[in-house]
């Protein structure tokens, strides 16, 4: 999957879990090109280092940054700039459908990636304002 830095959706391309993530990339980040003409940089994980970061710049004309954990850390910490996929992971998880692999054929479940994403962007266009965080309520028994 590649997104925007907003989190929307530029390219999917499901494959098997056999498929090693970097070389399931290679459609999305092709796709990129032609379809998102302004996208220049392309972030991510340590998992797509290697061969896939010198063809994104020699075959699409775009730079891969991997994004890596700094040296001496232990447990998840968030990557600057690397969590927007996974946000967009996590939006579409909330879609019923795609909380579990219903679907058999890869073709289905990029259809039913595409349609939670065009949900998610519709509430958007829809809300009528910026999008706000409500504030954080103390609890009280009443809230219980």
């Amino acid at each position: 999957m590649a997104t925007d830095t907003l989190g929307l959706l530029l390219a999917v391309h499901v494959v098997a879990a056999s498929v090693q993530d970097r070389d399931g990339a290679r459609r999305p980040l092709l796709w990129t090109r032609p379809d998102h003409p302004g996208v220049r940089k392309i972030r991510t994980d340590q998992g797509f280092a290697g061969r896939l970061a010198d063809s994104t710049a020699t075959v699409i004309g775009r730079e891969l940054e991997i994004v890596r954990k700094d040296p001496g850390q232990k447990g998840f910490q968030v990557q600057p700039r690397r969590w927007a996929v996974e946000r967009t992971l996590s939006w579409i998880s909330a879609h019923r459908r795609l909380a579990l692999d219903y679907e058999q054929q890869p073709a289905h479940s990029e259809t039913m990636i595409r349609w939670a994403v065009i949900g998610i962007m519709v509430r958007r266009l829809t809300r009528g304002r910026p999008a706000t965080r409500p504030s954080p309520r103390p609890l009280t028994h009443a809230n219980h």
